[in-house]
């Protein structure tokens, strides 16, 4: 779905936690999640944390979004730089 929609000129970010099996399908941009059962949250975390996990997540997807990938990245939450960057794997 995500390759459909990047053809209609719309960028997109999948988050998941199965990254070899995004990468066979090609989406332009993969942002890692943190466990299959749980993609984008983590329960072992006290609610506080978690929001903020959850918050992080988004926002590299987001960040993501803004990243001109004519192939699959692999963007990574570990990844981010000091400077706010963009780091990909």
């Amino acid at each position: 779905m995500a390759k459909e929609i990047e053809r209609a000129g719309i960028p997109t970010a999948y988050i998941t936690t199965i990254v070899p099996l995004a990468q066979s399908v090609g989406p332009n941009r993969i942002v890692a999640g943190k466990a299959v059962i749980h993609p984008t949250g983590d329960p072992a975390l006290a609610s506080d944390e978690e929001r903020a996990f959850r918050r992080r997540l988004v926002r590299r997807a987001l960040d993501a979004l803004e990243t001109d990938a004519r192939e699959p990245i692999v963007l990574r939450l570990e990844d981010r730089g000091a400077g706010g960057g963009l780091a990909r794997t």
